[in-house]
């Protein structure tokens, strides 16, 4: 390729409402260009890439034996009714009807359409197993797009969906897509950690997240570094408390805490430690003629895992965090003076497993400007309803593995494996004649891949202040030749085009840049658009007979006899 024949479109600045670095720097080496909120045109330097990401996810999902194909990216909304999701899933789904009053949505992912072919073409249990892919649009109204290709609107996602008998052959499939997608992320050369995760919307049980390593990911990545042990913050389970419950030491006082209703201000009146306070978050359940009060106690030093309380029974159904009228009604107050004593009405209490073995501690007392002191389960009140894990985990945790200590790191989600079981080969009546001659549902398997996420992903990884630092992998040229004056010296031309065809001919991606800028602007061009490797070549080195080769990363340029820079380039390209 030559720079003359290509859309370079740098930019020295990037528009102001680029919030992250990856964002900034699609932007102003013109990669993407913004359209609408979260939607973008793929410009020909970024599309390189996404065409180059494309090629490694399609040749390891067809060496894992999947089957490529595309689905629709408007899917009528009768499938969606018949999987339950069309009034299940909230705005993010668009939906839309067409001239005849039809309804339709703009597909998120394909999980109805994939069953649909499944049951008509997956007659008998000898035709499975089966795995179709396709690298695909996808549109999800998000709320609040941001972070350019991170979180937009549209975006390109390869997603997978596996076909079994059984759920030993639907976990084999799981096992064969999950090592696939290591193969996958091991090629395109990030720092990534495959975590144990939560289905989501999308549903079932066993699941995994890949995550690329980055300080400015959304989610976090808890894992203990003397075991395999890794989940999001989402799944991560705390262990259980090594302690028993200890044998109360205070009395039961109410104590005054005029104008403190926080845990941190209540502790730091009373100088104590705020692992000592207790918080009271209060839900609900049902309509008003079923209303259920749920009331969640949580150590003060903790926070909420809304997904770990969404999966304890009776709000495993859904739940909302209950209004200031319900709270008042039960409570006799409004929040920050929260406890579980002196209730006006009944709830259901759910310790977390750290408070069910606290003694001597510090809740709200139900009267605004007042705090319990010294409160103990069983003499100061019953044992709760139930106790579970409810809190994220911190670092410092005991693994629950017991091989070690929690740590938290920041990661960005780039892949996604589930085993759905029969989540939607049920009510969509997807089904085989099993051996016994008996019809079946499938037992399916759920994978994707954020196409477009992940060169975002790899530049949030890969960077730093002059621009992206591309693996060479996904790079959208692995080569740059930067030739100095080459439209005023024939040598320089001459020793350019010689080593541009000479790589070329050895199936090198380089680029060689001949439109005639200045040093200074051609480098900061392609240190901008991340380049990995450079090769500048100029009279006076020439004249030494040397050229100049510089990775991305290096400090500084090697010099190399000329007549070896080709055969350098490409040992240089094998060991990357």
């Amino acid at each position: 390729m030559r720079a003359s024949q290509f859309l370079i479109s740098t930019l020295k600045e990037a528009p102001a409402d680029a919030e992250i670095v990856s964002h900034r720097l699609m932007l102003r080496a013109g990669m993407i260009k913004r359209l609408s909120a979260g939607i973008y045109t793929y410009l020909p330097m970024g599309l390189r890439v996404i065409r180059k990401v494309e090629a490694i996810v399609r040749e390891e999902m067809n060496r894992a034996g999947a089957i490529e194909c595309v689905m629709p990216v408007v899917q009528p909304a009768e499938l969606w009714q018949e999987s339950g999701r069309f009034g299940k899933m909230g705005p993010e789904l668009l939906r839309l009807k067409d001239r005849h009053e039809r309804g339709f949505v703009v597909q998120p992912t394909s999980e109805e359409a994939v069953t649909d072919i499944a049951r008509q073409e997956f007659k008998s249990y000898r035709q499975l197993p089966r795995n179709l892919y396709q690298i695909q649009t996808k549109f999800r109204d998000e709320r609040r797009p941001r972070f350019g290709l991170m979180r937009g609107r549209e975006f390109i996602m390869k997603d997978a969906y596996s076909f079994d008998r059984d759920a030993a052959g639907a976990q084999q499939s799981y096992q064969r897509m999950s090592q696939a997608y290591r193969a996958i992320f091991d090629r395109f050369g990030l720092r990534y950690r495959a975590v144990a995760a939560d289905s989501g919307a999308i549903g079932g049980d066993l699941s995994e997240e890949f995550q690329v390593i980055a300080a400015t990911g959304e989610d976090a990545i808890v894992y203990c570094p003397g075991s395999d042990y890794a989940a999001n913050m989402e799944k991560a389970e705390s262990a259980p408390p090594a302690a028993s419950l200890p044998a109360p030491a205070q009395p039961l006082v109410k104590t005054p805490t005029p104008g403190k209703s926080t845990c941190a201000d209540v502790a730091a009146l009373l100088g104590l430690p705020l692992k000592r306070t207790v918080k009271s978050l209060v839900l609900a359940t049902g309509d008003a003629d079923q209303l259920r009060i749920w009331l969640l106690l949580l150590r003060g030093d903790h926070d909420l895992n809304e997904v770990k309380a969404g999966k304890v029974p009776g709000l495993d159904a859904g739940f909302r965090f209950a209004s200031a009228a319900e709270i008042v009604e039960h409570f006799g107050t409004q929040p920050g003076y929260l406890g579980p004593i002196g209730l006006k009405k009944a709830v259901t209490v759910i310790a977390d497993r750290e408070v069910a073995v606290m003694a001597d501690w510090v809740c709200g007392a139900n009267a605004e400007d007042f705090h319990f002191t010294g409160v103990n389960w069983g003499r100061d009140l019953s044992a709760p309803d139930l106790v579970a894990d409810l809190r994220n985990v911190v670092a410092g945790d005991r693994s629950p593995d017991g091989k070690g200590v929690l740590a938290i790191e920041r990661g960005i989600e780039i892949g996604h494996v589930f085993y759905l079981g029969t989540k939607y080969s049920v009510p969509m009546n997807a089904t085989f004649l099993d051996e016994d001659g008996k019809p079946k549902p499938f037992e399916m398997g759920c994978y994707g891949i954020g196409i477009t996420r992940l060169p975002a992903a790899a530049i949030e990884q890969n960077h730093d202040e002059r621009g992206i630092i591309w693996p060479d992998a996904i790079a959208p040229f692995t080569v740059v030749i930067c030739p100095l004056g080459m439209e005023r010296s024939q040598a320089v031309k001459s020793a350019a085009e010689t080593l541009y065809d000479e790589l070329r001919q050895a199936g090198v991606d380089v680029i060689v840049d001949d439109r005639g800028e200045r040093p200074g602007v051609m480098f900061a061009d392609w240190e901008l658009i991340g380049v990995p490797h450079r090769v500048t070549i100029g009279d006076k080195s020439l004249k030494d007979g040397q050229l100049e080769y510089q990775h991305r990363r290096d400090s500084a340029a090697t010099r190399v006899a000329a007549g070896e820079i080709a055969a350098f380039v490409k040992a240089r390209l094998n060991d990357k």
